[in-house]
């Protein structure tokens, strides 16, 4: 037992002398003390790696439990201990997104379609799209459902009318669908219709309260319209970006703003026509969770709101977490992350891995959404004064080819293992190992970690007193897979 325990020390001592001169060579199916001899891989392992040339691989080393305890870092997976339930992780469908995906000949199209949205095993199965009520800033050019000339007000919402979005939006969405008829849409406005707003126009200007009860009753409309074309608006929020009124089309509008048009207008609205489109406030970043908590402290809004969405080009992701505590009973979700046309892919993989995907479901998300679904080589379309660098998960090359990009791996790290209805469990949390683990319907533990440090790192997954060890190289990302 002495020559066993000190011969384990020698092992041990090596291992991180080697490691600490040449870790950047050592491989990421390094398995000490944990060969497999049942020929049974009982943990399947999924790898992108930080310079691309790993792209969400399914590794062909066996990983397996075993009774054998070592040194090394452990991340320790509880499915008893149970936190929030996931409803999705996804994009943001935007209208210029579904223009050039439209552009693909209906073939690509439609295998692109089954490989985003679908179940089969090239799928990354996204459960959750963002839409935009009218226009947002990666649209043409700005429009509302209610554009009317100078001058001209339509109270009665006579000509309300979804016609932009027929053209590409609604026909691309009745095509996903086909594939995947229980995805969730949550709808988020950029801008009301300029006549609604005290400056008449698309970009900046707050909403004028003689119309907060027709603005209300043009929520109402778009989910009943959307309905008529069979989709189903689960959510929405108020405003996007509610203090960012520099974007074109957007909006100012207050904490004390939204609270008064949730409890006075829009939560009545939906009361009376009998809607169950869930009132998530906010939508916007971590630096404010002032302005959530100004909503959450009014009783009589509160009672009308599910929960609060928040992205993080400002603050911290434990803002979440804050929200959370100071309102359990209200949900959480991430809605928007974008990543830029200048960017790094593993940079982007690690950081948004880190926060995006581990950090807001670490701090009680519901939901993950990266930003754009889709874009043209030029980062197009766009309004003017839209953003001109936001990257999509899909850049469409031609009618017969389109490229991946990073946010697609980000997402798909998550959504190809965690349908909507997984739980997160515990993990524990070591070092550089950033992680976050769940237990889906089906009985299988995903476990997603990224090696957010410099070097190689060796570590077990411990699970009913087992552990498997394995390790990850540096800026990779890793999902297991067990049941």
């Amino acid at each position: 037992m002495k020559f066993s325990f000190l011969m384990s020390i020698f092992f041990i001592i090596i291992i991180s002398a080697f490691c600490s001169f040449n870790c950047n060579e050592m491989p990421y199916d390094i398995i000490p003390d944990n060969k497999d001899t049942s020929g049974i891989n009982e943990i399947d392992l999924w790898i992108t790696s930080k310079d691309g040339n790993q792209l969400l691989v399914k590794q062909t080393d066996k990983l397996n439990f075993k009774s054998e305890n070592n040194y090394y870092e452990t991340i320790e997976i509880d499915s008893v201990i149970k936190y929030q339930t996931i409803e999705g992780f996804g994009y943001t469908l935007t209208g210029g997104s579904a223009k050039v995906l439209n552009k693909l000949n209906s073939e690509v199209k439609l295998q692109l379609i089954e490989e985003l949205f679908g179940k089969k095993d090239n799928s990354i199965s996204v459960s959750y799209l963002r839409l935009s009520i009218g226009a947002s800033d990666l649209n043409e050019f700005p429009f509302s459902y209610n554009d009317l000339k100078d001058d001209e007000t339509d109270p009665l919402l006579e000509r309300f009318s979804l016609s932009y979005d027929l053209i590409d939006l609604i026909p691309l969405i009745k095509e996903i669908l086909k594939v995947n008829p229980e995805i969730k849409f949550l709808g988020s406005p950029w801008s009301p219709p300029s006549w609604m707003k005290d400056n008449k126009n698309f970009k900046g200007g707050s909403l004028l309260p003689q119309y907060f009860d027709v603005y209300a009753e043009y929520f109402v409309k778009y989910i009943k319209t959307m309905a008529e074309h069979g989709i189903n608006i689960d959510a929405v929020t108020p405003q996007n970006e509610p203090l960012h009124p520099g974007n074109n089309p957007s909006l100012l509008m207050t904490a004390v703003e939204q609270a008064k048009f949730i409890k006075n207008n829009l939560g009545p609205a939906f009361k009376t026509n009998n809607l169950n489109t869930k009132i998530i406030i906010y939508d916007h970043n971590c630096d404010r969770p002032d302005y959530p908590k100004t909503i959450l402290d009014d009783p009589e809004a509160r009672k009308y709101v599910d929960g609060t969405a928040f992205h993080l080009y400002a603050g911290d992701i434990s803002t979440l977490s804050y929200i959370h505590d100071l309102y359990p009973e209200k949900n959480l979700y991430f809605t928007e992350q974008y990543t830029a046309s200048n960017g790094d892919f593993g940079g982007d993989l690690s950081w948004h891995l880190k926060n995006v995907i581990i950090g807001s479901m670490r701090n009680w998300s519901k939901v993950a959404l990266e930003w754009n679904l889709a874009n043209d080589p030029d980062f197009k379309p766009h309004t003017d004064g839209g953003c001109t660098t936001c990257k999509g998960a899909i850049t469409v090359l031609s009618k017969d080819a389109f490229k991946r990009n990073v946010s697609y791996y980000i997402i798909a790290h998550a959504s190809k293992f965690v349908p909507p209805g997984s739980v997160r469990i515990l993990s524990t949390l070591k070092g550089n190992l950033q992680n976050v683990a769940f237990l889906t319907p089906s009985g299988e533990k995903i476990l997603i970690v990224l090696n957010s440090g410099s070097g190689t790192e060796i570590f077990n997954i411990k699970y009913n007193d087992k552990w498997a060890t394995t390790s990850l190289r540096a800026g990779y990302v890793a999902t297991y897979i067990w049941k």
